[in-house]
């Protein structure tokens, strides 16, 4: 059981996020904005995270419809190593086994399996260069935006799309690179997680 949850939150911790050695260009000050309506999206790409001094790697595909967000962690070939979903019921997770791991919030499942805590319920808002509504932030001189012990930054693509999304804290080092993310029109979306249905 220890062995397959290690193995899980191994590849949780691939799943949210890619330690680089170089740094992207920062994004100017006027790039950040208050928090508003998110809209639907679609995205996919790589990902991986960086904690003392050792790296994971994974790819991924997100989806956020009807503010269900849906992050499921797959190998280079393409199979599903996990998935993470929130919703209005709180979070889960889901090991490659099919085994579903619950809690409350966000912050209560990453603390439960991995022992620390990873922004997952702020990546969209951040991804589209919003600072969280209703808590402190701080934008520095460079452009990167400070909230929650996070430092996020942001490289776009010509259209405005993200192209990477880089999170540094005092533990850990995460980034996405987009290979796209494109708007979608809520038709028919889901309004819980799939695993509770």
């Amino acid at each position: 059981m220890k062995q397959r949850k290690s193995t899980f939150i191994s590849y949780v911790i691939s799943a949210v996020i890619l330690a680089a050695c170089a740094q992207p260009k920062m994004t100017a000050k006027e790039s950040w904005h208050a928090q508003t309506d998110i809209a639907d999206f679609n995205a996919d790409g790589r990902l991986a995270v960086q904690a003392d001094g050792k790296g994971s790697y994974a790819n991924f595909d997100w989806s956020y419809q009807n503010q269900v967000q849906t992050i499921n962690i797959n190998t280079p070939l393409g199979s599903t190593l996990g998935q993470l979903c929130q919703d209005s019921q709180g979070v889960l997770a889901i090991d490659g086994k099919g085994k579903i791991y619950h809690a409350d919030t966000p912050q209560a499942l990453s603390r439960q399996l991995l022992g620390f805590e990873l922004p997952v319920q702020y990546l969209h808002v951040w991804a589209n260069g919003q600072w969280v509504k209703n808590a402190p932030y701080r934008l520095l001189d460079d452009g990167r935006l400070q909230q929650f012990e996070w430092t996020v930054s942001r490289l776009l693509n010509e259209d405005g799309s993200p192209r990477i999304l880089l999170l540094e804290s005092p533990k850990l080092t995460l980034r996405l690179v987009f290979d796209q993310m494109q708007q979608l029109t809520a038709v028919n979306a889901p309004n819980q997680c799939a695993a509770r249905e």
